[in-house]
C-alpha cells in the first residue's frame, strides 16, 4: 500500500515537472520569435548554449505579480524579470485600467524613480509607454525620493502613477509601485484589476511604447518647494527649534534619494548643524558602501556611526534608497550609540506627536492613529492612553492609507507607522515619508534635549508608563520556484501543527487572517477578522507574547515577528527585564525551529 502511495508522489511531481517545462519552453519560445529586441534573444541563446537551466526556468516560469509593494524582482531577461518589456506590460496593462476606470476625462500621471541601475531608463518607458495611450505625464527631471511621487499625484490631481524603485533591496533588484488617485499604493480591486488587464496583454505589439513627447512635462524643484513647505507646515515645536538648532545631527542617503531633500528640509526646519555622509552621499546604484542599502541594518549605518562618533553628534538617521524608510541612531544611558528598531522609532515619534497635540489643546476626539498588525502593541497603549483611536492594518503602507481615505473628513490623522521603518505625518502623502519623518525625528530630538532628557531616556520613560514591550524579527529568504514552495509549505505546517507552548506560556489564541478568523483555543470560540485576507498567521499566549509568521508580499521571504512584554516598575530594571526578554525571545525562537 506504501509502495502505491510513493508511486503516486512520484507520478505526481514527474507530471508537474514535464508540465512546467512545457510551460517555460513555450514562453522562451515566445520570447525568441516574438518582437524582442536582438539583445534579448541574444541573452537567452547564450543561457540555452551553456545550460544553464535553473537560471531559465526562473527567469520564465511565472510572470511578475503586484504585491504589497507592487511590482519587483530580479533585474533580467524573462517574464519573472523586470526588464523593458514586464515594465512594459505592466504600464500598459495600468493604462488600459485607468481608461476603463475614468471613461471621458482627460487622465494624467506622475512618474519617478530612485537611484537604482536602470531605473531612468525604466522610468523613460513608462512615460513613453502612458503618453503613448494619450495619458499626460508629469516626469520628475532627476531622481526623488518616493514620498514626493506620492504628494505629486494629489497636488497635479492624476489618477495614478509610478514609481520605479525596489526600496532597500539588493542591487541586483529593481520594482514598479503603482499609485492610484489618492496617492497611495493601489489596494483591491484596483491592483487586481490591473493584474487582469496585464494578462489581457499576450504580445509585447499590445503595448505602446512609442512616446509623444508633447504630453510629457518635466516637473523638479518648483515641486520640492512646496512638498518640503508642506511637511514644515506641520511642525508643532518650531519655538524649540530654535533654541536647540545646533542640535548635532549625522544624515545618510545610503547613496539613495535622501540626499535631494532631506538636508534642505531640515534646514527648513531650522537645525544648522547637519553632518552628511559624504561616502554614501553620491547616488549609485552599485551601493559600493554597503552590503544592503537597508537602514534596518546596522551595517549600513556603519559609516554613520564613525561620523557620529568623530563630530560628537546627538541623533544619527540614515534612509533607504528611495527615502521611504528611516533607521536611527541615538545616545544610550552610557553615551554610546545605539540603534532603535522600527517599533521603538515608531512608539518615539507617536508619543511625540500626541504630546504635543495635547500640549496644544489640539485633540478633541476625533483624531486617530494607524499602525500595522505586526507593529507593537506598544503604540495602542500610548493612544489609548491619550484617549486616541489606534486603528490596525494590514502589513503594508498602503492598507494604512485606505483607512486615511475612509476617514477622510470625519476624524483627524495625526501619524502612523509600521515596525519596518516607514512613518508618516500628516496626509498629504499617502505612503511612508522618510523625508517628513527625519524632520519630526530631528524636532522630537530637540524638544526631549530641550526637556533635559535624551530619546533613549525618553524611550525607556514610556516603557515605565506603558509595559517594556521588545520584538525581534526573523526574516528567511528562499528564492526561486522551490524557495517559495518552502515558504508555503512552512505556514500550512504551522496552521495544521501550532504550537502548545511558546516561551513558557500557553498559545491562548490563533488569528489566522488567510480565512478571517480568530480562534479563542480554551473556549473554542471563533471570531470573525474584519480585514482583507492575507496569508498571515499570528499566535498569542496567556502571557502577552505575539508571534506572526508572514510570507513577503515583495521578496522572496517569510518573516517571523516575535513581540514580547513585561512590566518595567522603574528605570533602575530597566538592563534586568530588557534582559529576560531577549533570552524569552531567544527561547521562542528556537521552539519554532528558527534557529
Amino acid at each position: 500500500m506504501l509502495s502505491v502511495f510513493f508511486y503516486a508522489i512520484s507520478v505526481a511531481i514527474i507530471y508537474n515537472s514535464v508540465k512546467m517545462e512545457k510551460l517555460v519552453e513555450s514562453k522562451i519560445n515566445q520570447w525568441l520569435s516574438g518582437n524582442y529586441d536582438l539583445e534579448t534573444k541574444a541573452i537567452i541563446r547564450k543561457m540555452q548554449n551553456e545550460n544553464k537551466t535553473d537560471e531559465l526556468v526562473d527567469s520564465f516560469y511565472k510572470d511578475l505579480e503586484f504585491g504589497t509593494g507592487g511590482l519587483r524582482g530580479l533585474m533580467g531577461v524573462g517574464s519573472n524579470r523586470m526588464n523593458q518589456y514586464t515594465i512594459g506590460a505592466a504600464t500598459q496593462g495600468l493604462a488600459n485600467y485607468l481608461k476603463m476606470s475614468f471613461p471621458n476625462e482627460k487622465l494624467s500621471v506622475a512618474i519617478a524613480h530612485d537611484s537604482r541601475n536602470n531605473s531612468p531608463e525604466f522610468a523613460k518607458i513608462v512615460a513613453n509607454v502612458f503618453s503613448g495611450n494619450d495619458i499626460k505625464v508629469y516626469f520628475f527631471e532627476a531622481l526623488r525620493p518616493t514620498p514626493e511621487l506620492s504628494f505629486a499625484i494629489r497636488h497635479f490631481n492624476c489618477q495614478s502613477g509610478v514609481v520605479l524603485t525596489a526600496s532597500h533591496n539588493p542591487k541586483e533588484y529593481n520594482g514598479y509601485k503603482a499609485y492610484w488617485n489618492d496617492g497611495a499604493q493601489m489596494i483591491a480591486p484596483h491592483d487586481k484589476n490591473t493584474i487582469d488587464e496585464v494578462n489581457k496583454i499576450t504580445s509585447i505589439d499590445q503595448i505602446k511604447f512609442l512616446g509623444k513627447p508633447e504630453l510629457i512635462q518635466t516637473i523638479g524643484v518648483e515641486i520640492d518647494e512646496i512638498y518640503m513647505n508642506s511637511i514644515k507646515s506641520l511642525s508643532v515645536s518650531p519655538e524649540i527649534i530654535k533654541k536647540q538648532h545646533d542640535l548635532s545631527i549625522v544624515f545618510s542617503s545610503i547613496h539613495g534619494t535622501g540626499i535631494t531633500l532631506v538636508p534642505k528640509v531640515l534646514e527648513k526646519f531650522g537645525f544648522t548643524n547637519v553632518n552628511i555622509v559624504e561616502e554614501q552621499a553620491e547616488p549609485n546604484g552599485n551601493f559600493p558602501t554597503v552590503v544592503y542599502p537597508n537602514p534596518e541594518e546596522a551595517e549600513a549605518l556603519s559609516l554613520a556611526l564613525k561620523k557620529g562618533e568623530k563630530v560628537g553628534a546627538e541623533l544619527i538617521m540614515a534612509t533607504d534608497p528611495d527615502a521611504d524608510r528611516v533607521g536611527i541612531a541615538v545616545r544610550d544611558l552610557s553615551g554610546n550609540f545605539v540603534l532603535l528598531n522600527g517599533n521603538q522609532t515608531g512608539a518615539l515619534l507617536i508619543d511625540y506627536m500626541l504630546n504635543a497635540w495635547a500640549d496644544n489643546g489640539k485633540l478633541k476626539g476625533k483624531e486617530f492613529i494607524v499602525k500595522t498588525i505586526v507593529t507593537s502593541e506598544l503604540i495602542k497603549e500610548i493612544a489609548d492612553y491619550f484617549k486616541t483611536t489606534c486603528f490596525d492594518t494590514l502589513t503594508g503602507f498602503k492598507y494604512i492609507a485606505g483607512k486615511i481615505k475612509e476617514l477622510e473628513g470625519k476624524e483627524t490623522f495625526i501619524a502612523g507607522g509600521e515596525e519596518s521603518y516607514g512613518y508618516l505625518v500628516g496626509d498629504f502623502v499617502r505612503d511612508k515619508d522618510a523625508i517628513a519623518s527625519c524632520a519630526f525625528i530631528a524636532e522630537m530630538a530637540a524638544y526631549a534635549k530641550e526637556k533635559g532628557f535624551s530619546l533613549y531616556e525618553k524611550l525607556i520613560d514610556i516603557y515605565v508608563k506603558h509595559g517594556f514591550y521588545k520584538e525581534s524579527l526573523v526574516s528567511l529568504t528562499k528564492k526561486g520556484k522551490s524557495g517559495s514552495e518552502e515558504i508555503q509549505q512552512m505556514m500550512k505546517d504551522m496552521r495544521e501543527n501550532p504550537p502548545k507552548k511558546l516561551g513558557g506560556a500557553d498559545v491562548v489564541e490563533i488569528r489566522d487572517y488567510l480565512f478571517a478568523q480568530t480562534t479563542d483555543l480554551k473556549t473554542g470560540t471563533k471570531d470573525a477578522i474584519h480585514l482583507p485576507k492575507e496569508n498571515v498567521l499570528q499566535l498569542l499566549t496567556s502571557d502577552g507574547t505575539k508571534i506572526s509568521a508572514r510570507p513577503s508580499g515583495t521578496e522572496p521571504k517569510i518573516k517571523f515577528y516575535v513581540s514580547t512584554k513585561e512590566k518595567l516598575n522603574n528605570k533602575a530594571e530597566f538592563e534586568n527585564v530588557q534582559l529576560k526578554l531577549n533570552n524569552k525571545i531567544e527561547i521562542i525562537i528556537k521552539e519554532l525551529g528558527l534557529k
